[in-house]
């Protein structure tokens, strides 16, 4: 279970810096619609996560940890997007510490997704 309080903690501070990164994008930018969208995938994966940690089975657990991982893949599309349309700057340093921050979780989860598969595959 300290993978997944680790990637959770991981996951939460992913999510505080979306949404300072909404506010600064919102009131400085003007930019609601893929500001919201990043806003609400960035913030989920921390949510599946802990709701992974409740999951009433491993099946549960293993659906809620991909739902996660697809939910960080799509922050990191917006996050793209936000840098291709000019709001962001690829450059700055705390986007490309957004970016590596968001690949870590990504491939923590996609880790953690396969360990828990194999896990079930050899119990059977």
């Amino acid at each position: 279970m300290r993978d997944e309080n680790n990637v959770l903690s991981k996951a939460f501070s992913f999510a505080v810096r979306v949404v300072k990164l909404y506010q600064f994008l919102s009131k400085e930018h003007k930019e609601y619609v893929l500001s919201k969208q990043l806003l609400r995938s960035g913030t989920s994966v921390g949510a599946n996560i802990n709701e992974a940690q409740a999951g009433q089975s491993k099946a549960d657990f293993i659906a809620k940890m991909s739902i996660a991982s697809k939910e960080a893949r799509e922050t990191k599309y917006w996050i793209e997007l936000l840098c291709e349309t000019t709001y962001l700057d690829k450059n700055e340093m705390h986007v490309q510490t957004l970016l590596e921050q968001n690949e870590e979780l990504i491939n923590i989860l996609t880790s953690i997704v396969k360990s828990a598969q194999q896990n079930i595959k050899t119990k059977i």
